[in-house]
């Protein structure tokens, strides 16, 4: 397993904005992967980050770290969003590879925290995130709003 990231190594970009939309876009939600993962690659800021997680060549996963995941405590930053494992893969703590990555590049860009949001209980608990309250989308929803200190 080897983690890509796409600002590291834009050769993936097309590959990222591919797997990305396919696993958390809809028709409206399309070009929001594919503008934000094509200016990472040539921003000087530490954000946004987008990865991919690889086996022989196939991506198996993926997760970015963002400035604002569509939620309303914009005064929490950064965020760790979009975390997929192939399904086939599942079980065997791969993701924790990803968060663990979004963790280190959190850090070294001086961050002290790293949040999600998510409706699941009980696995971001089992990587060092702490559940801090509710957060609200702009589309009438709510989250679970999660911190881990780095």
């Amino acid at each position: 397993m080897k983690v890509i990231s796409v600002k590291k190594h834009p050769e993936y970009k097309d590959r990222a904005i591919k797997y990305l939309q396919s696993k958390w876009a809809n028709k409206n939600s399309m070009k929001v992967y594919d503008d934000c993962i094509t200016n990472c690659i040539t921003t000087s800021n530490s954000l946004p980050q987008w990865y991919l997680l690889i086996d022989n060549d196939k991506i198996i996963g993926c997760a970015g770290l963002i400035t604002n995941d569509f939620i309303s405590r914009m005064d929490l930053y950064p965020w760790v969003c979009a975390i997929y494992i192939e399904e086939e893969y599942r079980g065997n703590a791969y993701g924790s590879i990803l968060l663990n990555q979004a963790k280190i590049d959190a850090k070294e860009s001086g961050f002290s925290h790293l949040y999600l949001c998510t409706n699941h209980i009980g696995y971001y608990e089992r990587y060092g995130f702490e559940y801090i309250g509710i957060g609200y989308h702009p589309w009438g929803d709510s989250s679970r709003i999660y911190a881990s200190t780095l």
